[in-house]
């Protein structure tokens, strides 16, 4: 069984400070401890590592080449650690539980916050934490038990012990610049998208919708010609705004347009998952069934649409 080397959290803890503050003295003051035993533990954690964390001059302290390329995995650490601190105190002062959510931003403008309404309706000491994520996160995330739920783009068998339920959709859309002569029609038909280049949801952070989409446009007798894969559907109207081509979006995504975008429906009814539930079969928590059963709820109040296709 490996033992935790306490010793070595502590000395990272400082090593943080230092590389934050660029100054021993002032990385002592937040550590509130004089800056000879700081200094001294910084040499003892460079010797036990067999590294040369900070390089020190006139000029003041700044990382070397071995600190930088470690310091992001200690903030990180550290952040696991807050988080750890935070969700101890929310239940040492007697919350009735933690749920710790990711989700995609568009879900966050508009699904998210239903739920949490609800859930703190019939849970007002539930404590929830909210963490901004792509799609293509989930899975190991919900594996790996750092996410209770997560809403996202998924749909159908994701495989791993992940349950998903979708639970908002939409009319697709197109998204063109002003000036763009498709601007000026009410509704524009898939094939006339054959010669544009498209802005579209990065493959690697959205899979499903990106193989979605280009079979759409496939299926009306063209192959999307993609100038740029981006990170969302808000990144997309971005880059249409700055005259970067044009986009396939949900309908909804008209309110996110600025003033130099519009958006025009499609003529033919293709109807996109805009956010799933995904959660981790395998494991127990009764706030994700609570959740879950808010999902299957609100779903079952929806009526039933002809057609309907994932994003990712």
């Amino acid at each position: 069984m490996t033992t935790i080397d306490f010793r070595l959290i502590r000395q990272l803890w400082m090593f943080l400070a230092v590389a934050e503050e660029k100054h021993f003295g002032r990385a002592a003051e937040r550590l509130n401890m004089s800056q000879p035993p700081l200094t001294e533990q910084i040499k003892v954690l460079e010797q036990s590592l067999k590294l040369t964390l900070f390089e020190r001059s006139r000029r003041g302290t700044q990382l070397s080449a071995a600190g930088a390329a470690i310091l992001p995995a200690v903030q990180q650490f550290a952040d696991q650690v807050e988080r750890l601190e935070r969700v101890v105190r929310e239940v040492a002062a007697g919350q009735t539980g933690v749920l710790q959510v990711g989700a995609i931003t568009s879900a966050m403008l508009e699904t998210v916050p239903a739920v949490l309404n609800a859930l703190k309706r019939d849970y007002p000491n539930l404590t929830v934490f909210i963490r901004e994520i792509d799609s293509v996160e989930a899975i190991p995330a919900l594996e790996a038990g750092e996410l209770d739920v997560a809403f996202v783009r998924l749909d159908g068998n994701v495989g791993h012990g992940i349950a998903t339920l979708p639970i908002a959709e939409d009319r697709l859309a197109v998204a063109v610049p002003r000036d763009h002569p498709l601007a000026a029609l009410s509704r524009v038909r898939l094939r006339s998208l054959a010669d544009e280049s498209l802005v579209m949801s990065s493959r690697q952070i959205s899979p499903a919708y990106f193989d979605f989409l280009t079979a759409v446009c496939q299926s009306h007798g063209f192959a999307p010609r993609v100038l740029h894969e981006v990170r969302s559907v808000t990144s997309q109207i971005a880059y249409v705004g700055c005259g970067q081509g044009i986009a396939l979006v949900p309908s909804s995504m008209r309110k996110l347009a600025s003033e130099n975008v519009v958006i025009r429906p499609l003529k033919e009814r293709v109807m996109v998952v805009t956010a799933a539930l995904a959660w981790n079969a395998n494991r127990h928590h009764p706030m994700v069934d609570a959740v879950v059963s808010w999902a299957k709820d609100n779903a079952a109040r929806k009526p039933k649409k002809n057609a309907q296709a994932s994003g990712d």
